[in-house]
């Protein structure tokens, strides 16, 4: 069988039963009613020939055979650690990890939220601040949010500028300064050694240590900072605070930084999990998300996402951040790597990378070099005039890439892997012989002296046995692709292969560090050439950036782009971006992070945009409009017939179109929005070209563009000056291939489906959500659909008069939805009080009939309590879910009987997954905010 084959779910027969159902006798004729013909593709996309696994697996090991894998010492934000395998196998190459999604629904998602609870804890206890988000993108975007968290929440210096230090790395400064001045924030880059700058300073964010690799006491520099009003950051190497004092007991108020080195591969420069801890009392105001202890209908701790979650769906262009995807499977791999070691663990491979790098400081200067810096960590430079460029490539000759800070520097990063072999063999190249260190300890003033790390989760699981028993369990816990359909409306989360997958892990791909000689990755530029002209076909664009790491980067990054334009246009006034009220959130805190300002579009009472609306805001705003941000098909699953019309009007203005490319699912090969009307789109390969959620993360977003908009696209900030400048413009993230790791999934995807197999993806996706709504719209009314009475590869299923009738809710359903085994589709969202479906086209006719029958029972539930057979209170629906405690207890007082609680269809009782944990009390956590790990003692069955 070819890979479509094994891809799509519906197949021969059992397409034509659900074609019958609709009513259509063959495929092609659905298509032609559901798309519109005005913007339909003329003919097949131009890629090549699908390969099968096999042959793709070994055009892309060529690929990889071409990368030239060495050992790693260039630093510069990026470390050579270890993966240990029980990580590897059981987090990162596990779809019970990787195909979860992010844990909007708790009680499905209690095993990853204990995962990325261990994560903020590890963050805190090291930074020494008492809470922690659950991941940011990368450690230059985190700093980047930190600046403008600090503008935010200083309420003593409002109107003042930041100093960033001029020794953070070239790539965070070069973020920073985009961020920066597209807010029209003033900021200095600051050498500290000559004293905070003069002036009404509301933030000052300091490296420690430096990109250079010095430790310095940055003590003072806080306290004088605080005496003036400011808030300070720190982007703290966060191994070296297993041995340095934290930020936190130093006074600062914000810590953030990479944990890559925290068993996470170079993956030529990502993805991984960056940090952010903060004071208390700025936790309303962190960005990301932020896992937090409630309890559940028993009063046993639960865990779940708090405070701010989802508020840029409700706050949009008011929104503290556009953060929505983050890097929750590197998040909860780090962690577990945090558990797996534990705190004496880490501080022993903090300890043998510092006694490491002191032996070849020692080593190098007997050679004649002259030390840089006494104090360090890891990371070593050495002054030698005229000589960087020699000493580099004597390294490599070594084997082993090192760093050229400038003609007449270089510097080197000590890592976990690098044996004594490796040691001597650098040592040895670079005319040395290496011994054991003479002198470089640490100064004792700036050791830290509190314990760390002390909670039981720290300490349990040093045996691989152990390790694995626990990452299992906590898998178990949870609900993934890899136990059932996952119908989240706009999240399209469809089959992420094996075959995939497998590259992701292969050292040629994982072992290449972002600024090697181009050389040496000459097998990753192959790849991403190649999955560029690929992306840029399928969407009818001219150029392509994968810089941007989610799909709110990509957002980002097209606005600037925009915003760019019009600016080198001469129309600086036009800074006004039009959104329809029904987008999705991110839209509207991306356009304000771009620094431009939102109109929303009304929406007409089919859904569509509302074109007299439109005309009405054109007129207003005239020539002050940037552009318009559309989503196609629609937000609310249609594709909308006036796409260009909507298009020309604002092309007619002035402005730019935006389309949106989070539904382009429902488009391969059938229609490009290149085409149709925009100048530009982000992607999902997180959604639409398989790469996994992996349970909030990692994400890409790449963003496709018309040629006039090509030079506006993000470089590369690891070419950044010492203030952050560059030739080209700012770039959006660390990498200039953002999380080039997992491109391979993507790579792999488009190679194995090939033109027809990518068409055939999007008609079998448009083919069950309309299966869906056939067979569900006489119970819950389809709140959408286009002209012909069809829905495209998602439908909103209305809710609101049964919860008017019996005030069963849209989220009690979604809870009954467990009890059946099924994680629930998108609650409230575009709409609230509804449930949005999209069923992708990896799902079997089997499981499409098992939802429906799901939801066909419910209905009949839901009608029990509208007859008043019982309360809503005392249904089956609000008491939901059922764990196996409550189901198996001794007693049992509801009006209901276990068996419909447990087993409410036959099939359950052959299959059957229970949550660990009842219905949450989500104010409660809120209201009660707690993101430490629970003692043991409140999960003990005795005491409780």
């Amino acid at each position: 069988m070819s890979f479509i084959d094994r891809h799509l779910g519906p197949r021969g027969r059992e397409t034509e039963t659900m074609l019958s159902a609709l009513g259509y006798d063959s495929l092609a004729n659905l298509i032609d009613e559901v798309i519109p013909s005005n913007i339909r593709l003329d003919g097949d996309l131009d890629l090549p020939a699908p390969l099968s696994e096999l042959e793709a697996q070994k055009k892309i090991a060529s690929y990889a055979a071409q990368n030239q894998v060495k050992h790693q010492m260039i630093g510069a934000g990026y470390y050579d650690t270890v993966t240990p395998a029980v990580i590897r196998r059981n987090i990162l190459e596990n779809p019970g990890w990787y195909t979860s999604y992010t844990p909007y629904q708790p009680e499905i998602s209690q095993g990853r939220l204990e995962a990325l609870l261990n994560f903020q804890n590890t963050v805190m206890e090291l930074t020494g601040l008492p809470v922690a988000n659950a991941s940011l993108l990368d450690e230059a975007t985190a700093t980047a949010e930190a600046a403008v968290l600090m503008h935010r929440a200083n309420r003593k210096v409002k109107n003042g500028f930041f100093a960033i230090d001029s020794r953070a790395l070239p790539q965070t400064l070069s973020v920073v300064r985009g961020r920066a001045e597209a807010l029209d924030i003033p900021f200095e880059v600051t050498d500290f050694s000559q004293g905070l700058p003069e002036g009404d300073l509301y933030g000052v964010i300091l490296a420690a240590p430096g990109h250079d690799g010095e430790v310095r006491d940055i003590e003072p520099l806080i306290k004088e900072a605080k005496e003036r009003g400011a808030l300070v950051t720190v982007a703290a190497d966060l191994l070296s605070l297993t041995l340095l004092t934290s930020p936190g007991s130093l006074g600062a108020d914000i810590a953030v930084g990479s944990t890559q080195r925290f068993g996470l591969p170079f993956w030529y420069g990502g993805p991984h999990a960056a940090y952010m801890a903060v004071t208390k009392g700025m936790e309303r105001n962190l960005p990301g998300r932020l896992v937090g202890v409630s309890k559940d209908s028993a009063g046993k701790p639960a865990y779940r996402l708090a405070l701010q979650t989802r508020e840029q769906h409700i706050r949009r262009e008011k929104a503290t951040s556009n953060i929505c995807t983050a890097q929750a499977l590197l998040a909860i791999a780090a962690g577990a790597y945090a558990v797996y070691h534990g705190p004496e663990g880490l501080r022993a491979i903090a300890n043998r990378l510092h006694d490491n790098a002191a032996r070849v400081a020692t080593a190098l200067v007997a050679t004649g070099l002259t030390l840089v810096h006494e104090n360090f960590f890891d990371t070593v430079a050495f002054e030698a005039p005229g000589r960087a460029d020699e000493l580099v490539a004597k390294a490599l000759e070594a084997g082993v890439n090192i760093r050229k800070l400038s003609a007449d520097r270089i510097c080197l990063s000590i890592g976990e892997s690098h044996s004594e072999e490796v040691l001597e063999a650098l040592v040895s190249a670079l005319g040395g012989t290496l011994g054991e260190a003479e002198g470089y300890e640490l100064p004792s003033e700036l050791l830290r002296t509190d314990d760390y790390m002390s909670h039981p989760v720290f300490h349990l699981y040093r045996s691989e046995t152990s390790m694995m028993r626990y990452l299992r369990a906590l898998s178990d816990k949870d609900l993934a692709l890899d136990r059932t359909m996952i119908p989240l409306g706009s999240c399209t989360m469809k089959l992420n292969a094996a075959a995939e997958m497998e590259p992701i892990s292969w050292p040629e791909l994982a072992g290449i560090h972002p600024n090697v000689p181009a050389d040496q990755a000459q097998g990753w530029k192959a790849l991403i050439d190649e999955l560029s002209n690929w992306l840029v076909e399928i969407t009818g664009y001219d150029a392509i950036s994968l810089q941007p790491n989610s799909g709110a980067s990509g957002e980002y990054a097209g606005l600037r782009a925009i915003r760019a334009y019009h600016e080198a246009n001469g129309d600086t006034q036009r800074t006004v971006v039009l959104i329809p009220n029904s987008a999705h959130g991110t839209n509207a805190a991306s356009a304000a992070l771009a620094g431009l300002g939102v109109a929303g579009v009304a929406t007409a009472p089919d859904g569509s945009i509302d074109v007299e609306d439109l005309k009405a805001k054109i007129e207003k705003y005239g020539d002050t409009i940037a552009g318009i941000m559309i989503t196609y098909p629609s937000t609310h699953g249609v594709f909308e017939e006036q796409v260009v019309e909507v298009c020309q009007l604002v092309h007619d203005a002035g402005g730019q179109v935006y389309v949106d490319g989070a539904n382009l699912n429902a488009q391969m090969g059938l229609a490009q929005p290149g085409k149709f009307g925009g100048d530009v789109s982000h992607l999902n390969l997180h959604k639409t070209f398989a790469i996994p959620h992996g349970g909030g993360g990692p994400g890409v977003g790449p963003v496709a563009v018309g040629a006039h908009l090509e030079k506006y696209l993000p470089g590369n900030g690891f070419e950044a000056d010492a203030d952050g400048n560059l030739a080209a413009p700012l770039p959006i993230s660390q990498a200039m291939f953002g999380s080039a790791g997992v491109l391979p999934i993507s790579w792999m995807y488009i190679a194995m489906t090939g033109a027809e197999g990518l068409r055939e993806s999007s008609e079998i996706a448009i083919l069950s959500a309309n299966y869906i709504a056939k067979k569900l719209g006489s119970l819950y009314p389809v709140l959408y659909a286009g002209e012909t009475g069809l829905v495209a590869h998602e439908c909103i299923l209305d809710l609101r008069p049964l919860t008017a009738d019996s005030g069963i809710t849209a989220e009690d359903v979604c809870k009954r939805l467990m009890d059946y085994g099924f994680h629930a589709p998108t609650l409230s969202f575009p709409v609230p009080g509804t449930l949005m479906v999209e069923p992708t086209e990896s799902e079997s006719l089997a499981e499409l009939d098992r939802f429906i029958e799901a939801m066909e029972h419910i209905h009949a539930e839901i009608q029990e309590v509208i007859d008043g057979t019982v309360t809503a209170e005392e249904s089956v629906l609000r008491q939901a879910p059922h764990t196996a405690e409550v189901v198996t207890a001794d007693e049992w007082d509801r009006p209901y009987p276990r068996s419909q609680a447990a087993y409410p269809v036959p099939a359950l009782r052959l299959n059957k997954y229970f949550t660990s944990v009842g219905r949450i009390d989500g104010a409660g956590g809120d209201r009660n905010f707690v993101c430490e790990c629970p003692p043991m003692e409140a999960f003990d069955l005795e005491a409780n």
